[in-house]
């Protein structure tokens, strides 16, 4: 249950050491944290990839379709679908030309799937044979990961795109 969590904390912790050793991409806290839910978010999206009951030690493709609230169609591809918008968002994190608007994006991410951790807490939707995750920590936990995907944009480079500048009309 606490996984994702320690995941997270430990990654965060380890790129801000190397930014205290020395290494210069990791010297303040927001780049840490970018980088450490990029770590977070490479492990939750192979999730989605990973057929259930394979033999590594977390949930399955199945095991996300579960999650996924009755209303929504299509729930496999959805579980696809997100499993990319996670790898993009860790890859988007990771790159500083492009970290404010990946960071703004997986927050917004993290917003439209809170319905799923829901779902699931209230159905009771196990993962790999482990007791559902509860609603007192899925809430919390989603909250957690919104706020370090927003914390990850501090300081980060706004313009997306240069703007072109005009260039004066020889006359």
């Amino acid at each position: 249950m606490f996984l994702t969590v320690i995941v997270l904390v430990v990654a965060v912790l380890g790129f801000r050491l190397l930014g205290a050793l020395g290494v210069g991409r990791f010297a303040s806290w927001p780049v840490s944290a970018a980088h450490g839910m990029a770590v977070l978010l490479v492990v939750t999206a192979s999730a989605h990839f990973v057929p259930s009951g394979s033999p590594l030690p977390m949930p399955g493709h199945g095991d996300m379709v579960a999650m996924v609230p009755p209303f929504v169609p299509f729930p496999s591809a959805v579980v696809y679908l997100t499993g990319v918008l996670e790898l993009l968002g860790a890859a988007g994190l990771v790159l500083a030309r492009t970290r404010w608007a990946a960071g703004f994006a997986l927050a917004a991410l993290f917003v439209v799937m809170f319905p799923a951790n829901v779902h699931a807490a209230l159905a009771g939707v196990s993962f790999g044979g482990d007791e559902a995750t509860p609603l007192w920590f899925r809430t919390p936990e989603q909250v957690l990961f919104i706020a370090v995907a927003l914390w990850a944009t501090k300081g980060a480079d706004r313009t997306l795109l240069p703007i072109p500048r005009r260039r004066p009309v020889a006359g």
